[in-house]
């Protein structure tokens, strides 16, 4: 098993990607914290880990609040002793709104899920890390944070972020034993689509220019979910501070 008794935090857990990625974890031997506003949900995905033999707690945890993050990253070392993995993976869509008609209201809230959710996360996990002297970290990114147009100017600038903060991470902590990498995806099918109600017409139009051009039909979450377990596990432990493409060949065009 690639993650034998290793604890890992993965936010967004209860649906799509973060679902995946969580059973995974859990089959490849890993105790992991279910995270997630969804509460249902949380529970439904722990008792099909424990169902199959594995590990797993579950935390309502808001990712744009302080005292969340805390008691998410607090839950794994109570848990389970330890933190060896952290995945950032929670996230929402921005309506593909242009930037002549974002709000402040919106912007905020992009950045503050996407981008600042998962620095919380990362500052509440490296003194634990540190201490260890080892860690890994994976933070789910996009391919809107590797081009200019694949979704709105909040998500977009909220995605390219992530993937400075990635970069960031994994050069200052590499001599420490710690390494941080991204995964940009990009259609797949989960439930983050019901972060977006009216997509605006001019931005969603240029955001999937090419898009027909590539592999048919979105990834499987399970797709993405196996490119994460690679990172975090010692099979990737001359990988870090970079990003993985998982698009089927979109941005290739």
């Amino acid at each position: 098993m690639k993650l034998q008794s290793k604890s890992a935090v993965i936010t967004g857990a209860a649906s799509g990607m973060g679902k995946a990625m969580a059973l995974l974890f859990a089959q490849e031997g890993a105790c992991v914290v279910v995270a997630d506003v969804n509460e249902s949900e949380i529970n439904s995905v722990v008792a099909e880990i424990t169902a199959a033999g594995g590990r797993a707690v579950g935390v309502k945890s808001d990712i744009t609040k302080e005292e969340d993050v805390q008691r998410m990253i607090d839950t794994a070392v109570q848990s389970f002793g330890s933190l060896d993995v952290l995945v950032n993976n929670a996230g929402i869509m921005d309506n593909m709104v242009p930037a002549e008609k974002v709000t402040d209201d919106l912007w905020n809230k992009v950045i503050d899920i996407n981008l600042t959710g998962p620095m919380r996360a990362i500052r509440k996990s490296l003194p634990i890390m540190l201490q260890q002297g080892k860690g890994v970290i994976v933070n789910t990114a996009s391919v809107g944070g590797l081009f200019g147009s694949r979704a709105g100017l909040a998500y977009t600038a909220s995605k390219h972020g992530v993937i400075g903060l990635t970069k960031n991470v994994g050069f200052q902590y590499a001599k420490a034993g710690i390494r941080c990498n991204a995964i940009a995806p990009g259609a797949v099918a989960t439930n983050i689509g019901t972060t977006m109600q009216t997509p605006d017409p001019y931005g969603l139009e240029n955001a999937v220019a090419g898009m027909g051009l590539n592999r048919a039909a979105p990834a499987d979450p399970a797709e993405i979910a196996r490119i994460a377990l690679f990172l975090a596990s010692d099979d990737a432990s001359y990988i870090n501070g970079t990003v993985i493409t998982a698009d089927g060949g979109w941005t290739a065009y």
